[in-house]
């Protein structure tokens, strides 16, 4: 089966608690990196509030713009968890206890404890089809390209295993990183002439200083390992270049 050639995602992470600094988000990147190895790109992410109406207003902006988006957080037990409602809302369909959810949490809460507030965890939009949490039982679910994931991260990523064999994937992207002694303003021309001249190669420059040395990390990404293969080689004897250049300056006359 051929594969197509992009597959694209978006994150939306739901949770005042985010927002407001209380919990530092480690979902996204672990997301990110999750799928860019499977070959799904990470287009856009996003961080919205317990605000049903902001949740619904950034979902459906989401889905009709990628393949897929995944959300974390707000599917627990308490008030504020109104992630299902949103979801439904922005679907238009119903939601309701789902008896296939109760089983799953009856596998780690005993029946007397299945309390109401433990219930809301079982409320799951009308066709929608869950997906297995190994870790706490209580599951997330996927409707249509949405899949709606928990925020705690051990719980989130045991989710995205479960659910990740059933997604549509690209050939994965490749990536080889070269170190260069410069400044990222002295590579900046010669660099965008390698990008010129390789258009099927991201080429991305990050600086960096340490141990008292300027430095950047140029990275080369694209879907043909061969391409990216000479993308490197030319940023390498770039580097090659710009260094003996440099020493040659400081030769004295």
């Amino acid at each position: 089966m051929t594969k197509p050639d992009r597959v694209t995602a978006a994150v939306l992470v739901i949770g005042d608690e985010i927002l407001s600094g209380r919990t530092k988000d480690k979902n996204l990147g672990y997301i990110a990196e999750y799928l860019t190895h499977i070959g799904i790109d990470v287009c856009e992410a996003r961080v919205v509030p317990d605000i049903e109406d902001e949740i619904i207003t950034a979902l459906n902006a989401l889905r009709n713009r990628y393949t897929y988006v995944f959300t974390t957080g707000g599917i627990g037990p308490t008030h504020d968890d109104i992630t299902a409602d949103a979801v439904a809302r922005a679907f238009g369909v119903g939601i309701s206890v789902s008896e296939e959810a109760v089983a799953m949490l009856l596998e780690r809460i005993p029946r007397q404890e299945l309390n109401d507030a433990r219930l809301r965890m079982a409320r799951i939009p009308h066709g929608a089809n869950l997906i297995a949490n190994p870790v706490s039982k209580a599951p997330g679910f996927r409707m249509e390209n949405v899949i709606v994931m928990a925020g705690v991260p051990a719980i989130m990523q045991a989710m995205l295993d479960e659910v990740a064999p059933t997604l549509e994937t690209a050939v994965p992207l490749t990536s080889q990183t070269v170190e260069v002694r410069e400044k990222e303003g002295d590579v900046a021309a010669p660099l965008r002439a390698i990008q010129e001249a390789m258009p099927s190669v991201q080429i991305g420059s990050y600086p960096f200083f340490e141990d008292g040395v300027y430095g950047t990390r140029i990275v080369a990404r694209g879907r043909d390992p061969e391409a990216v293969r000479r993308a490197a080689e030319m940023i390498g004897a770039m580097a090659a270049e710009l260094a003996a250049a440099a020493k040659s300056a400081d030769k004295p006359a």
